[in-house]
């Protein structure tokens, strides 16, 4: 099952307090510990793999994936598809349901759902012990705090996803487009989705480009919400969503 970090502080206290609390963290997750990622990245399948150069979610460097939680848990679910922990910061309504669809392990992820203005620290703690974290920024994140935390990934070799935007970045993924699978003359069973996703390269660099991404099906008997449309813009309020984003 998930691990809820409740120990964690909903605020920030006075930093005695809040540094032995990330202590503390760091302690509990060395014993849940696997292997980390292979030096040279972690292969993504499928249309996933055609998102990132060469198919692989490099270690020691951040993604941005900035309006699709659904893209955030395929993503992650793959990656972490041969057994390895992850972590999932600062998204209180990742749901357990949604993540087994997309083949998230529940008993090697750790979650903490709301960290308070103690996020940065307990995500800096998760990095120095786990592969794959992803975490949704409570505030934007200057150009000193991105480069601090980028040197810690090279030097842990960690992966991670940031559900929001970042300074700097290996590459930016953002959902354009979503068209639903399984629907007759208006009515149906959802069966699946396809996603266009933009991706731009190194810290916004290079050019743009789109590809279409194969999602997991949906569980069963989930309603349609209505007939087939074309793709078009999702809305980009990642937390309030995710089974949909």
């Amino acid at each position: 099952m998930s691990i809820p970090l409740t120990s964690v502080p909903r605020v920030a206290g006075p930093a005695g307090a809040a540094a032995e609390r990330v202590s503390e963290l760091q302690a509990r997750i060395h014993g849940m510990q696997r292997d980390r990622f292979a030096s040279g990245g972690r292969q993504l399948p499928g249309s996933l793999g055609r998102l990132l150069p060469e198919g692989a979610l490099r270690t020691g460097v951040v993604y941005t994936i900035e309006n699709s939680t659904s893209l955030v848990m395929a993503v992650l679910g793959a990656a972490a598809a041969d057994g390895g922990w992850s972590a999932v910061v600062g998204v209180p309504d990742f749901g357990a349901e949604a993540a087994t669809g997309f083949g998230i392990d529940l008993e090697r992820l750790v979650l903490v759902p709301d960290p308070g203005d103690q996020w940065l620290a307990v995500t800096a703690a998760l990095v120095d012990v786990l592969p794959l974290v992803v975490v949704h920024p409570q505030r934007p994140v200057g150009d000193t705090e991105a480069a601090r935390l980028g040197a810690r990934l090279r030097q842990t070799g960690c992966t991670l996803i940031v559900a929001g935007s970042w300074s700097q970045s290996e590459a930016d993924l953002r959902v354009t487009g979503t068209r639903w699978d399984g629907l007759g003359s208006g009515h149906g069973y959802l069966s699946g989705r396809e996603l266009t996703v933009s991706v731009t390269g190194r810290n916004g660099s290079g050019r743009r480009r789109s590809e279409r991404v194969r999602l997991p099906d949906l569980p069963a008997a989930e309603p349609a919400p209505g007939p087939l449309m074309p793709a078009a813009p999702l809305r980009a309020d990642l937390p309030r969503h995710p089974a949909t984003g």
